[in-house]
């Protein structure tokens, strides 16, 4: 049994390092000691481990200081975070917080935990078809109402509301991107615009949004394009880089989600018209409140779940938090105000006179 499992661990090593990502915390240091394993999916998108990672990990060790958080990062590979998730529950994880790669796929891990009696947070994403015992995210389908409804009224101010617009969708194989889709399209049908292209865009990689949008362009013409729904600030980068490197003297309304930096640049510079600002904080530490309350057996405080949602295995007792939509003129008193990024980093090099302008120096 014991070269099994030096067998199962090393196996994994050599996944993770296959899968260029990172599995922190693991091993026999510190064994003994309760043991929350935070899971997330991919790195691309920059909020992962510039904002979920340290402020959960930060959370729980204030509820509980002798707890171990180790994480790991799975590169977008589900077959990695699968293997990632075993090695946490080999190395004692009693909890753990599972943002999927593969919202159908992450069923498996779910049922493995399961069987020896780890209780799951879904955060993030929901993962489908799983007895999780609670999921934290924000609505969903109101990010992707918020997104095209604020391009919408952005077209009509330009007077362009009988346009052609490019949709950016997200990963065909998270469960939210089929939320954001869904509630966009609920503003976009029916609003007098015309989508000229539509695509998903497989791991949210912003390389093949950029390559969707050319091929948009390619199809409408640059004049034809007069605004995109993009439905993260990283597929809104890609898009935003197709226009420029295609001859748009300044591109179109773009929407986005997220608030990544380079994206909240991008508003101030005029180069994408918004974004979806969630503020992580609140979901980050919801997470860390309901990982501690399961690993003590002891019930999540009773203001914090508000809801429930349906992963076609059960209503899932559920964190629901609010998205806001951030234009230029609201950057400062959203994301900034909130200091959910260094007034130096936003306004770093070229970027200074575009935050003098909206009052951020």
């Amino acid at each position: 049994m014991a070269r099994a499992l030096r067998g199962a661990v090393a196996a994994v090593a050599l996944v993770s390092l296959a899968g260029a990502c990172t599995f922190e915390g693991a091993g026999t240091a510190g064994a003994g000691r309760p043991t929350i394993a935070l899971l997330l999916p991919e790195s691309k998108t920059a909020r992962y481990e510039t904002q979920d990672r340290p402020r959960f990990q930060r959370r729980v060790r204030e509820l509980c200081p002798s707890c171990r958080v180790p994480y790991a990062n799975a590169g977008q590979e589900a077959s990695v975070q699968q293997s990632q998730a075993e090695a946490a529950l080999i190395n004692g994880a009693r909890v753990l917080v599972l943002d999927p790669v593969d919202s159908a796929a992450a069923s498996a891990v779910v049922a493995k935990a399961k069987a020896v009696g780890v209780p799951v947070v879904s955060y993030d994403r929901l993962v489908l078809d799983a007895d999780v015992d609670y999921y934290v995210s924000f609505d969903n389908e109101k990010v992707g109402e918020l997104q095209a409804r604020s391009l919408v009224d952005r077209l009509r101010e330009l007077g362009r509301d009988r346009g052609s617009v490019v949709v950016i969708n997200g990963s065909p194989s998270d469960s939210n991107a089929a939320q954001f889709k869904r509630g966009a399209h609920r503003v976009l049908d029916g609003s007098g615009l015309r989508i000229g292209a539509e695509y998903d865009t497989p791991d949210w990689s912003p390389d093949r949004a950029q390559a969707q949008m050319e091929q948009a362009i390619t199809k409408l013409g640059r004049e034809a394009v007069d605004g995109v729904y993009a439905a993260n600030d990283g597929t809104a980068g890609g898009a935003v880089a197709a226009m420029k490197a295609t001859g748009f003297a300044a591109p179109p309304p773009v929407t986005g989600q997220d608030a990544e930096l380079a994206a909240v640049q991008r508003i101030l510079a005029g180069e994408q018209y918004m974004t979806v600002y969630k503020a992580i904080t609140p979901e980050a530490e919801a997470a860390a409140t309901l990982a501690v309350a399961l690993l003590r057996r002891e019930a999540p405080p009773a203001w914090l779940v508000n809801g429930s949602t349906d992963n076609r295995r059960r209503l899932v007792p559920s964190v629901l938090l609010t998205p806001v939509a951030v234009r230029r003129d609201t950057v400062r008193s959203t994301i900034m105000a909130d200091g959910f990024w260094p007034v130096a980093d936003v306004c770093a090099g070229s970027f200074a006179d575009a935050c003098r302008k909206a009052g951020i120096l």
